[in-house]
């Protein structure tokens, strides 16, 4: 109910206040506008619309020297847009640091392997679920403190395929279960939004068949944003495709629509005759 007292009034006037209609969560949970990154000069990232429907796997692909990783670098603000605007459910997050991002839910993996060699699968994965504890960053505490953390660093072993080798030092871990280790340490973190740069990059084939797996898998509940090559991949998981050119953006929408988009094959292949069927 909302009063309202003015001079000469002979008593309150009160009205009931209009009810307030609930705020509807965007079906989209990051949205670019015009976003652009110039290096003296040159335009890396060139008036980039992009909008990741909230829990689906997104795909930004194209060819080397497209803007890809920049365009990451730019959501994740490893890099700060010369202009444009990006929003993470709804709030303007363009001039945040990087920890107040990741702070959100939107956390991001790279292309080289981020784990620690010489620790095991299981302190690995407790380095990520540390943030819970609000001492992420005390190595110097008792290694007793974070037994607490040891169930959860199983089950998320687990989810990954990795459970039976907690005890393993990571660096005695083949390549394509070193990247399943990353995903499990970044959902440790506990991701409202995965950003995936290159997954499945110097694979092999059945490395590549199982982390392609694994990522349908974690994306369960999830959001997954991924910059890859790999065409099979994609074609595999990808709910919708974004595709870059020199910073800008070529194509957009499901992979059999822009399989066939005929600037996109020339953009991959020099050439429309041919698909991107298992393309690099």
């Amino acid at each position: 109910m909302r009063c309202n007292i003015t001079e000469g009034d002979k008593g309150v006037r009160c009205r009931m206040a209009a009810p307030r209609t609930p705020v509807a969560m965007s079906d989209f949970i990051l949205e670019t506008s015009h976003l652009t990154k110039e290096f003296k000069g040159f335009t890396a990232v060139s008036d980039v619309n992009l909008s990741v429907r909230r829990g689906s796997i997104h795909a930004l692909i194209g060819p080397n020297g497209a803007g890809k990783t920049t365009c990451f670098n730019l959501l994740t603000k490893f890099l700060e847009p010369t202009s444009g605007t990006i929003k993470f459910n709804g709030q303007d997050i363009t001039r945040e640091a990087p920890a107040q991002i990741a702070r959100r839910g939107v956390i991001r993996s790279f292309q080289i392997s981020a784990v620690f060699p010489h620790l095991t699968l299981m302190e690995n994965v407790r380095l990520g679920l540390q943030r819970k504890l609000g001492n992420s960053y005390h190595f110097w505490q008792s290694e007793k403190s974070l037994d607490q953390l040891n169930g959860r660093a199983v089950e998320l072993l687990g989810e990954v395929g990795l459970a039976d080798m907690a005890d393993e030092v990571t660096v005695n871990l083949p390549y394509g279960r070193k990247r399943a280790l990353e995903i499990a340490t970044t959902l440790a973190m506990e991701p409202e939004l995965m950003l995936l740069d290159e997954p499945t990059q110097g694979m092999g084939h059945e490395d590549v068949d199982r982390v392609t797996q694994l990522i349908k898998k974690v994306s369960a509940g999830r959001t997954i944003l991924m910059v890859e090559h790999n065409m099979k991949v994609v074609s595999t998981i990808a709910d919708r495709i974004t595709v870059l050119q020199r910073g800008a953006v070529l194509a957009e929408g499901p992979y059999e629509e822009v399989s066939r988009n005929p600037q996109v094959m020339e953009a991959y292949m020099g050439t429309t005759d041919v698909e991107l069927q298992g393309a690099h």
